[in-house]
C-alpha cells in the first residue's frame, strides 16, 4: 500500500482541478451504518415501504417513513468527521479542490469545514425538511422535536401539506441542477478521487464516468472492488479515513 499512497500523493501534487466523489464508505468510518450492510437500516425496515409514491399516497407508509427518518437523523446528528473528511478540507485549503460531490446525506463535509459552494449533495441532506405542497422549509431539529413530543406524522404549518426530509427517496427524481453541475465539474477535472463508493447506485455513479471519458486521472479508495477499478490509475482497498489521512498528511 505504501507505494500506492506515494503514487497518489504525486498525482495530487500534479493536479490543479480535483473532483472528489464520496459514498457511504466514508461515513461508516464516522459511525453511520450503511443502509445496505448487515445490521443497517434495511435489516430493520423494508426498502419497498419507502418508495416516494407510496410515502406520499399512503398515511401508514408515511408514519413508518418518519419512524425510520427520525432514527436515521438521531444517528447522523451525533456523527463527527473523520480523517478522510478533513483530508478533503485540506485539498480545498491547498487550492486544489474543484468540487466535492457526495452521495451522503449526513452533512459531514460541512462539519469538516469544506465551503458550501464546493459541496454538491446529489442525494440531499437530512438537516432540512420541506413541504411538498407549498415548499416551506424547516430545520430538522424542529420536526424532530415534534416527533419526540408524540407527533407520528408532521404536516406543514402553513398549508397542512406533506413534509419530507430534503433527501432523495427511492423513485424520486434526482435534482437536475445538482446532477448537471456535478457532471460539468467531472468533465473539467484533471483528477477524480473516489472515496468509499461502491459505484453501483445510478445515476450518481455515472458522474466519475464523465471524468474518465474526459481523460482525468482516477484514484479509488474503497474497502471493496468497484466497477471502475480497471479504469483507475491507483486503487487502494483499505480504510478510507486511514488511507486519505496518509495521502494528504492530515494529523486529525
Amino acid at each position: 500500500m505504501e507505494k500506492n499512497v506515494a503514487s497518489a500523493k504525486n498525482l495530487i501534487g500534479q493536479s490543479q482541478k480535483i473532483l472528489v466523489f464520496t459514498g457511504a464508505g466514508i461515513s461508516t468510518e464516522s459511525g453511520i451504518p450503511d443502509f445496505r450492510s448487515p445490521g443497517g437500516l434495511w435489516s430493520k425496515y423494508d426498502p419497498d415501504d419507502f418508495y416516494f409514491h407510496k410515502m406520499i399516497s399512503d398515511e401508514k407508509a408515511r408514519e413508518k417513513y418518519w419512524e425510520m427518518s427520525s432514527e436515521t437523523y438521531r444517528i447522523i446528528k451525533r456523527a463527527k468527521p473523520n480523517k478522510a473528511h478533513y483530508a478533503i478540507k485540506t485539498l480545498e485549503d491547498r487550492g486544489k479542490l474543484l468540487s466535492l460531490v457526495t452521495q451522503n446525506i449526513d452533512g459531514l463535509h460541512h462539519k469538516a469545514g469544506n465551503s458550501q459552494d464546493k459541496i454538491i449533495e446529489i442525494h440531499g441532506t437530512v438537516f432540512t425538511v420541506s413541504c411538498l405542497d407549498c415548499g416551506k422549509k424547516y430545520d430538522s431539529d424542529e420536526i424532530e422535536n415534534r416527533i419526540n413530543n408524540g407527533v407520528k406524522i408532521p404536516y406543514c404549518d402553513d398549508c397542512s401539506g406533506i413534509l419530507k426530509p430534503d433527501t432523495i427517496s427511492f423513485g424520486q427524481s434526482m435534482p437536475a441542477d445538482k446532477m448537471s453541475q456535478a457532471i460539468n465539474h467531472a468533465c473539467h477535472c484533471d483528477l477524480c478521487i473516489i472515496l468509499g463508493s461502491s459505484l453501483v447506485v445510478y445515476p450518481a455513479a455515472s458522474i466519475p464516468e464523465y471524468a474518465i471519458k474526459n481523460k482525468a486521472k482516477l484514484i479509488i479508495v474503497n474497502r471493496d472492488e468497484t466497477p471502475l477499478d480497471s479504469y483507475a490509475d491507483i486503487v487502494i482497498h483499505d480504510s478510507v479515513s486511514e488511507v486519505m489521512g496518509q495521502i494528504v498528511n492530515t494529523n486529525r
